[in-house]
């Protein structure tokens, strides 16, 4: 499963009434944020959240952002995506691999 096959909205969500220009301020602060905090690695995110900057890239790409992937991802890491990955992704362990896969479970509709 990737981290863009669910949305787990639920109708009449609350979060659906909030202001377009207040969630967009709270996702740029989100993606501010992650920029900053290159210690906080993507395989980390995925093993504790499910999510990661490249699935916020995705996200963006769903809800209708004219970007390819590539840009997409460079937008949210605020530099080429390559360059990013060069200077702030180790290789990930065989545990942060299955701690992702089982928080990546955690996804699925039904969980």
């Amino acid at each position: 499963m990737s981290c863009s096959e669910n949305t787990n909205a639920t109708p009449g969500d609350p979060l659906d009434a909030l202001d377009d220009a207040v969630a967009a301020a709270a996702f740029r602060r989100l993606v501010r944020h992650l920029r900053h905090r290159h210690d906080a690695e993507n395989i980390e995110l995925m093993g504790l959240s499910g999510f990661c900057r490249n699935c916020l890239a995705d996200w963006i790409r769903d809800a209708g952002a004219p970007l390819d992937k590539a840009a997409a991802r460079d937008l949210i890491h605020g530099m080429p995506f390559a360059e990013w990955k060069r200077l702030y992704q180790g290789e990930a362990t065989s545990e942060q691999l299955a701690r992702m896969e089982a928080s990546l479970a955690k996804n699925a509709p039904g969980h």
